[in-house]
């Protein structure tokens, strides 16, 4: 049984996220974490609710990783995986049995999978920065979603900007798109859904 208080905010988030933007701005892409608002979105649209197997890319200070393990099923796995040394061990910190974290790149996505022994994903949630990274990175995980992302599951990125569309579209096709307002700033929204 994990413990709520762990899923809590801590008072500090902003202010790591902020420290992690000013040592890495091209791997975190933003001075604020993301509003309660746009975290709830992503949750609800890929029906983690539902998901016996969810990953998270780019958790961060873990808003939308305390999101997730609110809605997730009991019995359900969240692996977490996070670029930034210090935001993963952040992440590590929540006492949650359900959570994995692993800090490495989302390119490696099958391999993680197989290496924790993981069921293919009915939800995958992105706030990675597409927007920064190279074309070639960007593809290259989009590419590893499609491969691992069970039929009918979900993958849910927000952004800025539209680099997360413009590297998946060829991959997984035309996206659903909405904005959220009540994020500073306004975040598109966008899902695909396996064949």
């Amino acid at each position: 049984m994990f413990r709520l208080e762990a899923l809590r905010p801590q008072q500090d988030d902003r202010l790591a996220f902020l420290k992690g933007f000013l040592r890495q701005p091209k791997d975190v892409g933003s001075v604020i974490p993301s509003s309660r608002f746009l975290e709830r979105r992503m949750v609800r649209m890929a029906g983690v609710s539902r998901a016996d197997s969810v990953i998270e890319l780019g958790p961060g200070t873990g808003g939308t990783t305390r999101a997730i393990l609110g809605a997730m099923p009991e019995s359900a796995t969240l692996l977490a995986v996070e670029l930034d040394p210090m935001f993963a061990d952040i992440v590590r910190g929540f006492d949650d049995r359900r959570l994995i974290v692993h800090q490495g790149s989302a390119e490696h996505l099958p391999e993680l999978i197989g290496a924790h022994r993981l069921r293919a994903p009915k939800a995958i949630l992105s706030g990675i920065p597409f927007s920064t990274m190279p074309v070639e990175v960007g593809v290259r995980i989009v590419e590893a979603i499609r491969d691992v992302l069970a039929p009918g599951g979900c993958f849910v990125a927000y952004q800025f900007r539209s680099a997360v569309a413009d590297r998946a579209r060829p991959v997984l096709g035309e996206p659903e798109a909405s904005l959220e307002l009540l994020n500073i700033p306004p975040m598109r929204v966008y899902r695909w859904r396996k064949r």
